[in-house]
């Protein structure tokens, strides 16, 4: 894949079993790195360390010899109502397993050399038409907030760690991810953009987030780093791409009024909100994406592009 890292390193990855934990795990593996992941239940395996990270505790042998730590956790933001203590849970999810990874790192002598912290699209908030490189500043909101915090508590890592936190689009899979729910829609000809569609989103396909991710093992970049797809797109162009993809019309249109009774301030925030968010840092690093375009996206969607 293109911008694999060319030697072999120990990582530790915590979130494992999400999405792109998942893809991106299997991803390193099959290059030869020597993965390993943190569990919140008892370890089956010798590359299973166990932690809590709510409550601060992790077995500090875990990152012994690590090059580098890819943190991916972190409660699911669409998978139910935000109520004042769901939108905790989102932040405490996050910050504990951040501040426990880097207070581990704090205690050793030799810490890893790379940290790659998780963050989201959602730091620029709802920010129009307007182009969205690294430095732009961020949004209002409560993404916003949420990633200025997590990012924030990534650079607690020691001096000398790389930290760099990559700020993931909405991923574009075969199964789940942000829109699982609609491509069986979509397939059933019964699917729509939501709101008036004229909204950015910024989006990637799984495979090139393992990529950027195994990139950035690599790449001399620090900070935020957009991971999207260097082709902007509005929801509409989005959505119409990919009911072309599996030959469906796609007109079942979803009213902003109608997202914002069925879910509240998510709506506004995760569906209706505009990203039109640029990958500069990758882009000018020489990442290599596998999929640029929206229709080789969409034809990967669909099942018809390379299986990777």
């Amino acid at each position: 894949m293109p911008g694999m890292v060319r030697w072999i390193m120990r990582i530790i990855v915590a979130g494992a079993s999400g999405l792109i934990g998942t893809a991106l795990s299997s991803t390193l593996r099959g290059s030869g790195h020597d993965v390993a992941t943190l569990v919140r239940r008892p370890p089956a395996s010798p590359s299973e360390f166990q932690w809590d990270p709510a409550a601060g505790r992790i077995d500090d042998t875990a990152l012994d010899g690590a090059d580098a730590v890819i943190n991916l956790s972190g409660a699911g933001i669409g998978d139910r109502r935000w109520t004042r203590a769901r939108i905790n849970e989102l932040l405490a999810s996050r910050l504990g397993p951040t501040q426990t990874l880097t207070a581990a790192m704090r205690r050793m002598d030799a810490p890893p050399a790379v940290f790659l912290s998780q963050s989201a699209s959602g730091y620029y908030g709802n920010a129009g038409s307007v182009a969205l490189p690294e430095n732009a500043p961020a949004g209002s909101g409560t993404l916003a907030r949420i990633c200025v915090d997590w990012e924030a508590a990534a650079h607690e890592a020691p001096a000398g760690v790389r930290v760099v936190t990559p700020r993931t689009g909405v991923v574009l899979s075969r199964s789940g991810g942000a829109l699982g729910r609609l491509m069986p829609l979509l397939r059933l000809g019964v699917g729509g953009p939501f709101g008036n569609g004229r909204q950015y989103w910024p989006w990637i396909t799984l495979p090139d987030v393992a990529g950027a991710f195994s990139f950035l093992l690599a790449a001399p970049l620090s900070g935020p780093v957009n991971v999207c797809a260097p082709e902007s797109a509005d929801v509409n162009a989005l959505i119409a791409q990919l009911a072309a993809a599996v030959h469906r019309p796609a007109l079942l249109r979803v009213p902003a009024p109608v997202l914002r009774l069925v879910m509240g301030k998510l709506a506004d925030e995760l569906l209706l909100a505009s990203q039109r968010m640029e990958p500069a840092a990758l882009r000018d690093a020489g990442f290599q994406w596998q999929h640029p375009s929206l229709a080789q996206a969409a034809a990967w969607v669909a099942g018809r592009g390379p299986d990777s």
